[in-house]
């Protein structure tokens, strides 16, 4: 190919770049800058980003503008003979007094929104987040609005989410892919809410950029944070701090309602609890087929254990492979041990802590030890589990 030709495609190439480029860049311009929040203080936030960004902006053409201005009519090739002075007095108070006035203007605003930030006191409502690897707790300790104090859940990733990531090269992704989970917070609308964010294992970090609100959970240490939604919706989030093999599967999904429909959500949530109790109670109980509980385990499994272990108890990476193992292999009491009480200083987590039923756990044992070619013949009962 000639250079003429190449120099031709080139130049269309700049001038659709030239036309085109400013109005695809704006287009995707929403979703570079900083999130827009639902709450006074976080939209306080962004505004101040906008002023730092267009005196930045405004900065950068002068001083710029001015270089290349300097470059083009003061080269050495037009005759352009350099100036020499020093210690100008004048020149100097302005470049120091400018800078100054600048940062005040940025200083005083961003102190206020800072100060008001940190204030977590005269609350309406209280929750701690605990960071679990790979998921969330959430218990509701005090309330001014509602009747929620007591209620206590785990947040997971939802399950169409998490059977979509199984799925392989066949994949069909849902609605809010990876930022959905099967038990929302719901809070009231324009009701200030604190969150106390802590950590059972690694560090995590509660995030929800709508909300305006980012803290680490840290284990053995307590953040305090808070925000005030002002308009009712559904805002996600997700942990922002790498906190292991499963650190993009553990969503943060916040449901604002009305002041009466969190009230009813609250007494709904403390009836369910308290169904949800009786049945697992009658449920450890009770004895079951190996069919049920090779039914329920693999259900379990999927949702608890596959991250590590592999959908075929394979292992992954560091993670022990499940098929013919020595804890497979090995008494059931021990395998039921490790299950609900976990291993220290590893990611195994303690399942019995994070929510998983007697029946859970005997029906995820029986599993493990009867599936992917293990066949050891063990039937472990919910009963076995609550001794």
């Amino acid at each position: 190919m000639s250079v003429s030709k190449v120099t031709k495609k080139l130049g269309r190439l700049l001038l659709t770049a030239f036309l085109f480029g400013p109005a695809m860049a704006f287009a995707e311009y929403s979703t570079l800058n900083m999130t827009e929040s639902v709450s006074n203080v976080g939209q306080q936030m962004y505004d101040l980003h906008m002023l730092v960004l267009w005196i930045c902006v405004v900065a950068g053409v002068l001083v710029f503008g001015v270089i290349i201005w300097s470059i083009i009519f003061h080269r050495k090739s037009k005759g352009a003979k350099p100036a020499h002075f020093h210690e100008n007095t004048t020149i100097e108070v302005v470049w120091t007094s400018i800078p100054l006035i600048i940062l005040v203007a940025i200083a005083v605003p961003a102190t206020k929104t800072l100060l008001e930030y940190e204030d977590t006191t005269n609350s309406d409502l209280t929750i701690k987040a605990t960071g679990w690897q790979w998921k969330w707790e959430y218990d509701y300790i005090d309330d001014k609005v509602g009747d929620s104090k007591g209620i206590r859940f785990f947040s997971s990733l939802s399950k169409e989410s998490n059977d979509a990531r199984q799925l392989g090269a066949n994949k069909e992704f849902p609605e809010h892919y990876l930022l959905d989970v099967d038990k929302r917070i719901v809070v009231p609308v324009g009701k200030k809410v604190r969150i106390l964010t802590t950590a059972s294992d690694v560090i995590h970090s509660w995030w929800v950029p709508e909300l305006a609100i980012k803290r680490d959970a840290i284990p053995g240490f307590i953040n305090e944070s808070w925000f005030q939604a002002e308009k009712e919706g559904v805002y996600r989030g997700q942990c922002a701090e790498l906190c292991g093999k499963d650190h993009g599967f553990m969503p943060i999904v916040v449901e604002v309602k009305s002041v009466e429909g969190y009230k009813q959500w609250a007494l709904a949530a403390k009836g369910d609890a308290s169904k949800a109790a009786a049945a697992a109670a009658a449920a450890s109980g009770k004895s079951y087929t190996k069919a049920e509980l090779m039914a329920k385990g693999q259900a379990v499994y999927k949702k608890s254990c596959f991250f590590c272990h592999g959908a075929n108890g394979e292992g992954t990476g560091p993670f022990p492979a499940l098929v013919g193992s020595k804890i497979i292999t090995g008494p059931v009491a021990a395998h039921i041990n490790i299950v609900a009480n976990g291993k220290p200083n590893t990611a195994m987590a303690a399942f019995a802590k994070q929510g998983l039923s007697a029946l859970d756990i005997a029906a995820v044992v029986t599993y493990e030890r009867n599936a992917w070619g293990n066949n050891m013949g063990d039937i472990v009962q919910p009963s076995q589990v609550s001794q």
